[in-house]
């Protein structure tokens, strides 16, 4: 497994700062967002040079884009703010091979207008669902001729909060461009040890034919999120349970300071050794 960063963990607005520091934490490859070259994270447009200058910064450090992060509330309550974030979402599809990338990541989304990561109990209705499958169409539709993946994580906050549901998605759209990122604090809050291993187990077990970039963020014991390494859950055993699934793409940690990032590269990767 190759070992990668938020890029956006490291303070700068030009790619060849931030992905220079990837580097000299200890990472291989980066999860990219357009905030690290000074646009917005979903830019209206892109230009050649500020596409040509992601490239040459990871040719230059030799750091992969193993992703864009492209998300945007894909079932916000008016159509008029998804129909914006599925136009920049075509901006980055368009543009992330020639960045060095082949997925770009999303958020499946939630009904809270505010905040596309927090909860709301109208994610889990009917008609919640029947707009993530029209907004998940159009995506796939964008990016299948591209040959770009799209990314979706279960998170606990989204209209896809857990293993199933991802699988759900998967086999209603049956669209060659959906593939998971699968984070193990993100399927839980609290949960004991045997009650962890046994939800990762299964979500592996159900998504393994589907998994194309593992993230590493923890959590601590009161259910909020810590940084990789320092919380509850079991990365041996996860990592582990991936292997064995015949998973080795990337393995992306986020929610930690920089100052943090190379103690993390280095626990990750002694876990990584060991299996």
């Amino acid at each position: 497994m190759r070992l990668g960063i938020f890029a956006k963990t490291f303070a700068g607005s030009d790619p060849g700062t931030v992905l220079a520091a990837s580097k000299a934490a200890g990472f291989a490859c980066v999860q990219y967002n357009m905030a690290c070259s000074g646009l917005a994270a979903m830019p209206d447009a892109l230009s050649a040079g500020e596409v040509a200058a992601v490239a040459s910064a990871g040719k230059a450090s030799g750091v992969a884009i193993a992703a864009v992060s492209g998300t945007y509330n894909m079932i916000h309550p008016d159509p008029a703010v998804r129909a914006k974030g599925l136009a920049r979402l075509e901006v980055l599809l368009r543009n992330a091979r020639a960045m060095g990338a082949g997925m770009v990541t999303l958020c499946t989304g939630t009904r809270d207008a505010a905040d596309q990561w927090r909860h709301h109990p109208d994610n889990a209705s009917p008609e919640a669902w029947a707009d993530l499958l029209a907004e998940m169409g159009k995506a796939c539709a964008l990016a299948e001729p591209l040959g770009i993946k799209l990314g979706i994580e279960p998170e606990l906050a989204n209209v896809v909060d857990t293993a199933p549901r991802a699988r759900a998605l998967i086999d209603t759209l049956q669209s060659p461009a959906l593939a998971i990122v699968l984070d193990p604090a993100n399927l839980f809050e609290v949960a004991a040890l045997d009650a962890q291993r046994d939800l990762l187990c299964r979500a592996i077990d159900l998504l393994a034919d589907r998994i194309a970039m593992a993230h590493a963020k923890d959590r601590d014991g009161s259910g909020g999120f810590a940084t990789a390494g320092k919380g509850v859950v079991n990365f041996p055993h996860f990592l582990g349970a991936l292997k064995a699934a015949g998973f080795d793409g990337d393995l992306v940690t986020h929610g930690l300071a920089a100052d943090e990032a190379a103690g993390v590269a280095d626990y990750l990767g002694r876990v990584l050794a060991d299996l």
